[in-house]
């Protein structure tokens, strides 16, 4: 059977509920239609995070769901609820890459002409899948704020149905089956940890989870991480209404968005507990664990739960979830993030050294690395520079060192030789 048999056959086209909050039969009932379609992603025990919180850790890998993201469960129950009508004048949608392939792959199993706008800067996977899967792309704007304008223009000109990212019942109840296959895989959950950006995802998961906990007689906790140059529900939470704020670029793009969602943040208000923000060093930090520690390969929006983690930002009673929402991530931004990531953990630096300008004094530097047990990866020695006297050269490495501790120590035995070394920053 195909997916678009299995869509049409456990789910009739019904008109979609905009705005009415998702009740634990509406997550049931998306479960029931995403069978056979969705993957069911494993739950991966994290010893290392374990360590860190004091409580049993688990990683939601959903950054190994079809699509590479979670956004496949939302898009394909908003799509799959169309009429007749509204499939054959098509859908619209705009997003930063995950949400467009989910529409893109939904609409094509269920034979539904898609049209995507995306940022100018998308990730070139995220832009390849999407038009792999069929949609007609168009991009414009330099972040998702514009797309999203233009696509809902574009559904008013056309006629084009507009499935929004995250501001809507029925992709709010798509995304929270996530949350019930959390349930079923880990029955003494106690705390799930996962980021926002609109508030689709952690909307519906809270609401899955604490109607599912209920009914058994219990309660989950659930903290959502947001990036803290695009953290638009602090604000928002504290006024008491969803507000626009202005965002710095971050490198989690796909949690990027500067005013969340009128459905869910009442959703958000009412059922989740806590709200943290975190830096893009404390990103880059769970981007490294997670390829050193999990072996996963996870974009920087999957990865904040993880860096909440890291960064102190958590506290966690029981068995805690955090979900790796997805691993759609360009590889020439995962070897800069890598990179900032050594950096921001103590374990790779630059360092600009003035030096004599006379023999032997690079074989100096050299020998004292070595003592201090610094691995040399790069070295740019020149005369010209801002600053340089005539008679002075600059020396310009960089080591790998074993963290702050060892970094702190290689800075200071060249110290104690009389050089003057100085870290250019990352």
């Amino acid at each position: 059977m195909s997916s678009a048999d299995q869509i049409s056959e456990t789910a009739p086209a019904r008109a979609p509920h905009a705005s009415a909050v998702p009740t634990l039969a509406d997550f049931e009932d998306a479960a029931a239609t995403l069978e056979g379609v969705i993957s069911h992603t494993p739950l991966d025990a994290s010893q290392h995070l374990s360590d860190v919180l004091g409580v049993p850790v688990h990683l939601k890998l959903e950054n190994l769901q079809r699509t590479g993201s979670f956004k496949i469960r939302g898009a394909t129950y908003r799509l799959s609820r169309l009429t007749a009508d509204e499939r054959a004048r098509g859908v619209v949608a705009a997003s930063a890459g995950n949400h467009a392939q989910g529409v893109a792959l939904a609409a094509k199993a269920l034979g539904i002409h898609a049209t995507i706008f995306m940022p100018l800067g998308v990730p070139v996977p995220k832009l390849l899948a999407t038009r792999g899967y069929g949609a007609d792309v168009v991009l414009e704007g330099a972040t998702v704020e514009t797309p999203l304008r233009l696509a809902a223009e574009f559904a008013e000109r056309t006629g084009a149905v507009f499935i929004h990212p995250f501001d809507h019942h029925d992709v709010i109840a798509g995304q929270g089956t996530l949350g019930l296959e959390l349930m079923d895989e880990l029955p003494d959950l106690d705390t799930v940890v996962l980021g926002i950006g609109g508030g689709g995802l952690v909307a519906g998961v809270a609401a899955a989870v604490k109607a599912r906990a209920a009914a058994e007689g219990r309660t989950v906790r659930v903290i959502g991480v947001q990036a803290e140059n695009s953290a638009a529900y602090p604000a928002s939470l504290a006024a008491g209404h969803p507000l626009e704020v202005p965002t710095s670029p971050t490198i989690a793009d796909g949690i990027a968005v500067a005013r969340p969602g009128d459905l869910p943040f009442e959703m958000i208000r009412e059922l989740v507990d806590e709200v943290v923000t975190v830096s893009e060093d404390d990103i880059a930090r769970a981007l490294l664990v997670l390829l050193e520690r999990a072996k996963q390969v996870v974009e920087p929006a999957g990865a904040v739960g993880v860096a909440a983690i890291l960064a102190g930002k958590v506290v966690a009673t029981g068995p805690t979830v955090t979900v790796l929402s997805g691993g759609n991530i360009d590889p020439l931004l995962l070897q800069r993030v890598v990179a900032h990531g050594l950096a921001a953990s103590g374990r790779y630096m630059t360092l600009r050294i003035p030096l004599p300008d006379r023999p032997g004094q690079l074989a100096r530097v050299s020998e004292l690395l070595a003592i201090a047990g610094a691995n040399v990866i790069e070295v740019l020695h020149t005369r010209h520079g801002q600053g340089i006297q005539i008679s002075e050269v600059i020396l310009q490495l960089s080591v790998e060192t074993r963290g702050e501790e060892h970094r702190a120590h290689v800075i200071s035995v060249l110290e104690d030789a009389g050089y003057e070394p100085t870290v250019v920053p990352d």
